[in-house]
């Protein structure tokens, strides 16, 4: 704060230019500085003795960064201890282990899992990825891990759709990209019904459950594996001939991945693992829905804190950031510089204009595509955060210095204080006053856009509900638990604000 007072002093023009321009260049070195070495290295090489016995494969003693969806059960998904699982998951530990290879598992979601790997920020997808024509020009797919296909599921208690016939005029869900979509799809324009695509496999449940379709399309071992876990629905159809399911890098690049998957694949089917691996999760999966609401709250709340302890801390170091956005370009929207006023409008216009989330896929998926250096998570987080906030910050720190009496200022300067010293002891004061709430409201603002960061992967609250939600289908009871957490977190920090502008500003 200091410093930016200070910099109220500067009189001529183009040291106040200069002065603001060394700020702001300076604030952005200092956050994406950090990128490369915050970043995780994709395919770096390991050391560490003890390894697994040498193997011809070349991705022997490498890391490798997977990228994979976070609710499509049993393929991937969360236990209750918080831990990546599924069919797709065992796979490619056990191929790992047998080649001699790790991986560092990121659930991403199915969409932003393809995002990551054609930014490089991933090295390879696995999750329950069809191999189509057209993902082959994009991506290099594994010899088939899965042959799978598609059913037609209703709610347990309508017995009005039994049939494909029965859909004329209505409206179905399927996930977004996934062969149940192209299924359905293809036979739309025929049987007369409408499709709408979803992210997420309880999501479409639900929404077949409450009324707004009346059937989903999806993959017949999500679907069994769903309805095993009492999601609510039944299938009316038999299953449809389907498409196989692959594990895909980028075309062109780590071949010796690929390569090293092939051959674990084909090691695991001739030892009988992968038949286990499949058996354990589809000839008779384990029931993780049932029991009371405080078993649910009991084995939900460790991740559920887990996700509010990020949620907390990407809001605080993103408000930080925020402050210092706002505070620089609030003072260069007053200026007299006609030069600092439109950068600072320029600033405001592009981030108080353009949806939050476009930048969040932006910094963490199109940068690296542009620079070809990944970023971490967190850094896109909180530049998305602060960017975005800071505009808003940047509009209430000029609203509270304009709001200020402009006699306060001239009372000032006729007693022989300077413009800096005038800014600094009674203008700033009083604005700062009159900012307070709206900063106040601003960080409570803050806090819940952070649950948009979901949608890169960002292990907030919101991201962990899904995670519980997607493995026992426990969607609304698990939503209440959240709801209560923010409001619980919101107001205590909504009181804690309070007591800091009744103690600083009396």
């Amino acid at each position: 704060m200091t410093a930016l007072l200070r910099g109220a002093r500067i009189v001529n023009p183009r040291q106040q230019l200069a002065a603001f321009f060394a700020a702001f260049i300076a604030l952005f070195a200092v956050l994406l500085g950090s990128t490369s070495a915050a970043a995780a290295p994709l395919a770096h090489q390991n050391n560490a003795p003890g390894s697994v016995a040498v193997v011809t494969s070349t991705a022997n003693g490498k890391t490798y960064v997977i990228g994979t969806d976070t609710t499509f059960a049993p393929f991937e998904f969360r236990d209750t201890s918080g831990e990546m699982t599924g069919i797709d998951m065992d796979l490619i530990r056990a191929i790992g282990k047998d080649q001699g290879f790790n991986v560092e598992i990121r659930s991403l979601g199915f969409n932003a899992a393809l995002q990551a790997l054609s930014s490089n920020q991933v090295d390879g997808v696995i999750a329950g990825m069809s191999i189509t024509d057209e993902r082959k020009k994009i991506y290099d797919f594994s010899e088939p891990y899965f042959e799978s296909g598609v059913q037609m599921a209703v709610a347990a208690n309508d017995d009005t759709i039994k049939s494909y016939e029965d859909l004329k005029g209505k409206t179905v869900v399927a996930k977004t990209g996934a062969e149940g979509e192209t299924f359905a799809k293809s036979i739309a324009d025929k049987y007369g019904f409408t499709v709408q695509s979803l992210d997420q496999s309880a999501t479409m449940y639900e929404s077949v459950k409450s009324g707004n379709a009346v059937a989903v399309f999806d993959d017949y071992p999500v679907l069994a594996y769903g309805i095993a876990q009492g999601n609510g629905l039944k299938t009316v159809t038999d299953k449809e001939a389907g498409g196989s399911y692959g594990f895909a890098v980028n075309k062109g690049k780590n071949p010796e991945l690929l390569a090293a998957f092939n051959d674990g694949l084909a090691k695991l089917k001739a030892n009988g693992e992968y038949q286990k691996i499949l058996d354990s999760y589809l000839a008779a999966p384990k029931n993780t829905s049932s029991g009371s609401f405080i078993d649910l709250l009991g084995t939900a709340l460790p991740a559920l804190m887990k996700g509010l302890g990020n949620t907390l801390l990407v809001t605080a170091i993103s408000f930080v950031f925020a402050m210092i956005l706002g505070l620089i370009f609030g003072f260069m929207k007053v200026s007299n510089n006609i030069v600092l006023r439109g950068i600072a409008t320029t600033f405001v216009n592009i981030f108080r204009g353009t949806p939050l989330l476009v930048w969040a896929f932006f910094f963490y998926f199109g940068i690296p595509q542009i620079t070809g250096q990944p970023i971490n998570i967190w850094v896109a987080g909180v530049l998305t955060l602060a960017l975005n906030s800071g505009a808003y910050v940047a509009e209430i720190v000029r609203g509270g210095i304009q709001s200020v009496d402009p006699g306060q200022l001239e009372a000032a300067r006729s007693l022989g204080l300077g413009y800096g010293k005038s800014m600094q002891r009674v203008v700033v004061p009083q604005a700062f006053k009159i900012m307070t709430p709206s900063l106040i409201n601003q960080l409570i603002i803050m806090l819940k856009d952070s649950s948009l960061l979901l949608a890169i992967g960002f292990t907030e609250l919101l991201y962990q509900a899904q995670q519980i939600y997607a493995a026992n289908f426990r969607v609304t009871e698990v939503l209440i638990i959240v709801a209560v957490i923010y409001f619980i977190a919101i107001f205590l920090l909504t009181k804690l604000a309070n007591y800091a502008d009744r103690k600083f500003n009396r």
